[in-house]
């Protein structure tokens, strides 16, 4: 934790989280892609399971059993009356991108460092901005030839491997469904909760 660099005083371009997929390249990790607010380009980031896990359940709203480390991060900050006002992604060096988390107490500006994935996790139950450097998105950022969907914000976990698993649930009961929804949210298992509100959410 430090007072607030130069960083703060050059152009920020905000970002928005547009996408949440399987890696291809990495076993085990996830996508998580932003996309410029005002503007075409997209900034993917290799992110692990567990803050894939946690930016979904926040981004779909979900509600688990007990408080995952990344609430229990900001319930934290609150108590100290410590106000989280933005994530700054700032610096890119091979392939490894780092962020920061830009606090506000009581009137004093403090930057947290912190792993990106962690970062955003934290940001989005803050209701804070996502922002970053326009060599960030130079060097990083590409240009998609067709849309990404979800853009609405929520997060999309695809895996064709999954076929199977969705036809199972395409053929089960919205009744079955919401007892499906309790028990994956019970046993914490929130990627195949996601899948079941999908599937909820397509029915209303």
């Amino acid at each position: 934790m430090r007072a607030a660099t130069p960083f703060r005083f050059m152009e920020k371009i905000e970002l928005k989280i547009i996408g949440l997929s399987y890696s291809q390249t990495q076993s085990g990790a996830y996508a998580l892609v932003l996309a410029e607010k005002n503007g075409a380009r997209r900034l993917p980031i290799i992110i692990g399971g567990f803050e894939a896990q946690s930016i979904a359940i926040e981004l779909e709203k979900m509600k688990p059993s007990r408080p995952l480390t990344h609430d229990l991060f900001k319930s934290f900050v609150e108590a100290f009356n410590v106000t989280i006002k933005e994530v700054l992604i700032y610096n890119l060096v091979e392939g490894v991108f780092y962020a920061k988390l830009v606090c506000d107490k009581e009137g004093e500006i403090i930057e947290i460092d912190a792993r990106t994935s962690d970062a955003i996790a934290i940001g989005i139950r803050a209701n804070c901005p996502v922002y970053s450097f326009e060599h960030i998105l130079s060097s990083a950022g590409i240009q998609l030839e067709d849309e990404i969907e979800g853009e609405s914000g929520t997060a999309e976990i695809d895996d064709s491997s999954a076929d199977k698993e969705e036809n199972s649930l395409a053929s089960a009961s919205t009744k079955e469904l919401e007892a499906l929804l309790e028990d994956a949210i019970g046993r914490e298992d929130y990627e195949r909760a996601s899948e079941i509100r999908d599937e909820l959410n397509k029915r209303n």
